[in-house]
């Protein structure tokens, strides 16, 4: 049997440390800060391409329902008939050989929330349909997420 100190002989034990110190707490709180104040910056600058991206990822969805439309019914829908002539039958000139929906859920907005803009026949793309978002700030032109996203280009 191995010898006991002399403390535990006596019946001492040392106290158990529970929890954590204020000062440990307070650490821990800084290397957060920190890491949020150089990380944050890298993960946000990255949300407006992501943005970017969905939208032009959409206005090729809708399109590609716009032509689907068309096969059908021989002619785009009118900008008063709009996007949601893909999703149900439009009750503006109705068309005969609706066969829709031409999607698999109702028109999504654009990925800051408005609704997409349609025209037929389109500005730009006389021929056919116009159907743009005009970016983060809801204007047209700008640069960077505020810039215009457009089907024609």
């Amino acid at each position: 049997m191995p010898a006991l100190s002399p403390a535990l002989r006596r019946g001492a034990t040392r106290p158990i440390r529970a929890g954590f110190t204020l000062i440990e707490i307070l650490v821990v709180i800084v290397v957060i800060a920190i890491l949020a104040t150089l990380v944050a910056p890298n993960i946000f600058q990255h949300v407006g391409a992501a943005k970017d991206a969905t939208a032009k990822s959409q206005i090729e969805m809708l399109s590609a329902a716009l032509d689907a439309y068309r096969l059908d019914n021989g002619r785009y829908p009118t900008t008063e008939q709009g996007l949601n002539a893909l999703w149900e039958k439009p009750t503006i000139d109705p068309p005969s050989n609706w066969r829709g929906p031409y999607l698999r859920k109702p028109v999504p907005p654009d990925p800051w929330g408005k609704a997409y803009m349609y025209t037929f026949p389109g500005q730009q793309n006389t021929l056919g349909f116009d159907l743009l978002t005009y970016g983060a700030d809801g204007k047209p032109g700008g640069d960077g997420e505020d810039a215009d996203i457009v089907s024609w280009q």
